[in-house]
């Protein structure tokens, strides 16, 4: 089953108490800029059923798992802070040679089709059964499974805790914990995270073993620090985003960067171009990237060309890093990336700075996919984003750079505590097309004539 893009999950709760409430369930922010937390209902949680027949006329062993996925003919998926629960049905003849019964949760990262291309980050067991009375048993209701043997229908509740982190060695040979990475498979990255759930039934030395096993999703709960008090206060009311002389602690102002170009192939222009991007610079996915950008020049025809929406390339960047150890016996170049643009800005002109002669103020977002895998690292890999300034795009202008400016940004899973940010770009917003911005390209090269 492809979970490159996995289903919008309904969480639930296997913990006594209200449910935790998931970024799309953030409690109403209030006039008086309180939080008010209404008691969330408790949602039923998805049943998947996992068999062995092997040649019998009806399964034998049954594993039921209760998760947070929207379907059950989806993959179980669980969120962090809860548990993988369920429960383990096995029916045993008289004179089965069962020894033992475990659960076993695994979490890989797979960079290739060899045993040496997959780390296991995570690996934790449960005893569930064994022949011996002094090892540890899950407690059972059924009175087939209080002895050394196994007899009839035999039942036991599973409740399987996932670690928020985990300590990985580091290149360095040091330890360190990393949090537990989202999962992760796309067709066209050659780098996987897996998580697993096997129950194993041990027969011995002379017979096969028996096993259940299933992939699942994980997610991981992360969210971004709270905006400014003036963003909160506005995305609150519904009112118009400040820009940053406005609101200087909503925004991170970049460093101002020369942007440098030659029109009709003969002409050398220049303009100045300071950019602004919301912070904190952690964002929630499905939500936005507000933008801001001022032009500055000395000649009014090329910031109308420069300051067409159309013409503005401000895209937000992943990079997918990892280690193949397989893929080179040279240390230095056995290293993989894979950078992607995974979301491109929309812009419009500022309603809230007045543009002249010589200045051009714009205000963009970009939008952030509801299946964006959040910023991770995990040992040898790692996915990272970043807000990139690529060179203006505009009829009969070229560019002599390749990246403007680049600003590292991470997504996150949740939405920060307090009102839900606002997408602003105008509706059904299309940018100008490039005729248009030929249109400005032919007035700018009258300009330049008469000059």
């Amino acid at each position: 089953m492809d979970v490159s893009s996995p289903p919008r999950y309904q969480r639930f709760s296997t913990r006594l108490g209200p449910v935790p409430l998931s970024g799309s369930e953030l409690p109403p922010y209030t006039r008086r800029s309180s939080l008010i937390q209404p008691v969330a209902a408790r949602r039923d949680a998805t049943e998947h059923i996992f068999q062995l027949s092997e040649g019998k006329s009806k399964p034998w062993i049954t594993l039921k798992v209760q998760s947070s996925a929207k379907s059950s003919k989806s993959l179980p998926t669980f969120f962090e802070k809860e548990n993988i629960t369920g429960q383990l049905e096995l029916f045993a003849e008289k004179g089965d040679s069962i020894q033992s019964i475990s659960a076993t949760v695994t979490g890989r990262i797979i960079t290739g089709a060899n045993i040496e291309d997959s780390f296991v980050f995570l690996n934790q067991t449960l005893p569930i059964w064994s022949k011996s009375p002094d090892s540890p048993r899950v407690p059972s209701p059924s009175a087939g499974a209080s002895s050394s043997k196994l007899l009839g229908h035999c039942v036991w509740p599973l409740s399987i805790p996932l670690p928020r982190a985990v300590n990985v060695p580091t290149g360095a040979g040091e330890i360190r914990a990393y949090r537990l990475p989202e999962t992760f498979l796309e067709r066209h990255t050659q780098v996987s995270v897996q998580y697993d759930l096997s129950v194993v039934v041990s027969r011995g030395k002379l017979r096969a073993d028996n096993i259940i096993k299933t992939a699942f999703g994980y997610v991981p709960s992360t969210r971004p620090d709270a905006p400014s008090l003036l963003r909160q206060l506005v995305y609150q009311n519904g009112l118009p985003l400040p820009g940053p002389s406005s609101d200087p602690e909503g925004w991170k102002t970049l460093r101002t960067v020369p942007v440098r170009g030659v029109m009709f192939k003969s002409r050398r222009v220049e303009a100045r171009c300071t950019m602004s991007i919301a912070q904190p610079t952690c964002y929630t996915r499905g939500s936005v990237i507000p933008c801001y950008m001022t032009l500055e020049g000395s000649e009014s025809p090329v910031l109308d060309v420069l300051s067409a929406p159309s013409s503005i390339v401000v895209c937000l960047r992943r990079r997918v890093r990892f280690y193949n150890k397989s893929s080179s016996s040279r240390r230095d170049v056995a290293w993989n990336e894979t950078v992607e643009d995974m979301g491109t800005a929309i812009w419009w002109p500022s309603s809230n700075a007045r543009s002249d002669s010589l200045t051009r103020h714009l205000e963009g977002e970009i939008r952030l996919a509801k299946d964006l895998r959040p910023t991770s690292e995990m040992g040898h890999f790692s996915i990272s984003y970043a807000v990139v300034l690529c060179p203006f795009e505009a009829a009969n202008y070229t560019s002599e750079a390749s990246v403007l400016l680049s600003e590292q940004v991470e997504i996150a899973t949740m939405y920060a505590k307090g009102p839900k940010p606002h997408a602003y770009s105008p509706p059904a917003y299309d940018p100008i097309p490039r005729r248009n911005d030929e249109f400005h390209a032919s007035l700018a090269l009258n300009s330049f004539i008469h000059i």
